[in-house]
């Protein structure tokens, strides 16, 4: 039987067109606030450890109530909850709106502005706490089984456009219309996504224990997470790079005070990772990494720690936007690897659940990456705090390499190849 590969098979599908439009619109505004955040916070306080703050607020929500999310969201129809998330979404760009209003920053004092940003970064915290399982159980709701890796691959590749066209996009938006009306635009864009999903019709629920008990259903999600060496496994190198690796918590001070580029260097700087994971996911639709996923994946992270380390020492701008570029580049083959062994080897009423475990530890892990680089910062300087970041990046793949064997022979061929021949 002639086993040709399709790269578009899951845009063949109406309404993960659809969902593309949406997830485009809500990953560009929710980068592009994070990053008119930090701009806007930094040239407040010109203190690296309040954009360690940031990442905090964010995921102390987003952690805490992360297994109790995934619940909700495998008792819970998937298109009507995902519309809740977007409103929050819409409610916090809203509030940074007002916040950002020059009567609001004329009345009140510096740290009661900060406050309250760092009051809405907190809501935006319970409401992404919500927003990744959704879409991840969305996803396999709108296609067949036989195309999840190539869907999984198209889903992350939009993510990646919108964090390339968000973050550049923001910084220039800083620097021709100002923090305040780049809000305007990111809470348009909100309402965007909103309008997009109502063309998606409602799923069912395949979770056939509706109404089970909070305490077991989340007690079988984290079980199923540990006994699977593949998920676990992936899921544990993934965390400590990215947490130790958070260099771009730290691009305003590189863009203000070591590069000195301004606003429309920081959106370069801060889109570079993107656009390199974007090329690779594309990519990817045609060669896909299924084999050989384990050395694969660890030979990506490893080289995530190489262009770290080298951004870090470099005070040029160009060589630190090529040193990010590939760090994006090689950090795609590991997100497409993470997600394809999510989707493969996920049961469907357990989507929401393993989906809030991922989020704990890899989604979270950016934002707790960006307190301990602004904390690392504070104590040791930016430089020193970014290279340490992918020294511990390298120890971490070196130790993956030694004690995990079986990770490392991972070979995802014979479970794609299973679902492709499922009718």
């Amino acid at each position: 039987m002639e086993n040709k590969i399709d790269p578009y098979a899951a845009l063949r599908f109406n309404e993960f067109n659809i969902f593309l439009g949406v997830r485009f619109a809500m990953v560009f505004a929710w980068s592009m606030q994070f990053i008119v955040i930090e701009w806007q916070v930094y040239s407040l306080t010109k203190d690296p450890l309040s954009l360690g703050i940031i990442g905090l607020m964010e995921i102390i929500p987003a952690v805490s109530i992360a297994l109790f999310a995934g619940h909700i969201v495998d008792q819970s129809e998937k298109r009507n909850l995902l519309v809740k998330c977007i409103l929050g979404f819409s409610v916090v760009s809203l509030g940074l709106f007002l916040v950002t209003l020059p009567s609001i920053e004329a009345e009140y004092t510096t740290k009661t502005i900060l406050y309250i940003i760092y009051a809405l970064v907190f809501l935006g915290g319970l409401v992404r706490a919500f927003i990744g399982p959704t879409i991840f159980s969305l996803i396999a709701l709108i296609v067949p089984k036989k195309i999840y890796p190539n869907a999984a691959t198209w889903s992350s590749s939009t993510w990646q456009m919108a964090s390339v066209l968000g973050p550049a996009f923001a910084g220039f938006a800083i620097s021709w219309i100002g923090v305040h009306w780049s809000m305007c635009i990111i809470f348009g864009f909100s309402i965007l996504a909103l309008l997009f999903l109502f063309r998606i019709s409602k799923k069912p629920i395949l979770n056939p224990k509706i109404g089970e008990p909070i305490i077991q259903s989340l007690k079988d999600g984290l079980q199923f997470v540990f006994n699977s060496k593949a998920v676990f496994g992936a899921l544990t190198l993934d965390m400590i790079a990215v947490l130790f690796g958070g260099a771009v918590a730290l691009l305003p001070i590189y863009a203000q005070d070591i590069l000195h580029v301004g606003s429309e260097g920081f959106g370069i700087l801060r889109a570079a990772p993107a656009v390199g994971a974007s090329i690779t996911m594309l990519g990817s639709t045609r060669f896909p990494l299924h084999k050989y996923a384990g050395k694969k994946l660890l030979w990506a992270v490893f080289a995530f720690g190489i262009c770290i380390i080298v951004f870090g020492i470099s005070t040029s701008f160009w060589i630190s936007v090529i040193a990010l570029f590939l760090s994006g580049a090689v950090d795609g083959v590991s997100m497409i690897i993470r997600q394809t062994i999510l989707q493969l080897k996920t049961p469907d009423n357990m989507r929401g659940r393993v989906a809030s475990v991922n989020s704990i530890f890899v989604g979270s892990s950016n934002e707790l990456g960006a307190f301990e680089s602004g904390l690392a910062a504070k104590l040791l300087g930016t430089v020193t705090a970014v290279v340490f970041g992918g020294c511990m990046t390298l120890l971490t793949v070196a130790t993956t390499a030694i004690v995990s064997p079986t990770f490392r022979k991972l070979d995802l061929s014979k479970d794609v190849e299973a679902h492709e021949n499922e009718d």
